[in-house]
């Protein structure tokens, strides 16, 4: 049995990775409802599920699933404590918190760009990923994890591609690191730098004040020149002398 669990798991692996761009490590969302599975079926699922995915994997959860588990009280202390060893992905809701069911719905929205894998034991969160094509879904069975098969919205998804009516999200990433690397494709912050670069000369008004500067500094030389010239130009007179009478 669990020789043929990895051979599907392989297979699903191999269908998301040719369509969608999967690639390890594999980031799992994890919910309450999926840890507390897996507190009671005593699984390790540091050391299982990258043994069963045969790959590495990172196990991930949000905000809002920690606070889900807060309020919930005692009896998923446990749970808690699986989800707090966690990495903890940003969610849009910083202010008001959600469900988390309805948080990881959220973390795979616009073709789940980021490959994230959610992990859960709620059926209504199970149905609503399935209708979003490339978003692989895992739930535990008697004690074991199961990786799903693809949905038939996943599957429509693909043959609509390969037909040519649609374009993935991973061509479409990868069409822009094309055109990036090529330089077809340029960043708006270039433009603007660009723009900022189109400066003109300085300021005439700044010219003119150093003019200004330039001719004050020049003044009093001139003043003082005038002065000593002045100085220069006294002359003091010669004393008169007197005349003799002659005798007659």
């Amino acid at each position: 049995m669990k020789i043929t669990r990895q051979k599907h798991a392989k297979k699903h692996l191999g269908f998301f990775r040719n369509n969608f761009g999967v690639r390890e490590p594999y980031q799992i969302l994890l919910d309450g409802t999926f840890c507390q599975a897996a507190l009671r079926g005593r699984i390790q699922l540091r050391e299982q599920l990258p043994r069963y995915l045969m790959g590495e994997t990172q196990l991930c959860t949000t905000r809002c699933v920690l606070k889900e588990l807060e309020t919930l009280g005692n009896d998923l202390y446990g749970a808690k404590l699986i989800a707090q060893k966690c990495q903890v992905r940003n969610c849009p809701h910083f202010k008001n918190a959600v469900s988390g069911s309805d948080c990881l719905l959220s973390m795979v929205e616009e073709g789940n760009p980021h490959h994230y894998f959610v992990a859960t034991q709620d059926q209504n969160l199970s149905v609503k990923v399935k209708k979003k094509p490339g978003v692989p879904l895992m739930f535990i069975i008697q004690n074991t994890i199961v990786l799903d098969k693809p949905s038939p919205k996943t599957v429509a998804f693909v043959k609509a591609i390969e037909s040519g009516q649609l374009v993935s999200v991973h061509e479409k990433e990868s069409i822009k690191q094309l055109k990036e690397e090529q330089g077809l494709m340029k960043n708006p912050e270039q433009r603007r730098r660009k723009k900022r670069k189109k400066i003109s000369g300085p300021n005439p008004l700044s010219c003119l004040k150093k003019k200004k500067k330039a001719q004050d500094t020049k003044s009093p030389a001139s003043e003082k020149k005038r002065k000593r010239k002045r100085v220069r130009i006294r002359n003091r007179s010669a004393p008169a002398v007197p005349c003799e009478k002659q005798n007659p």
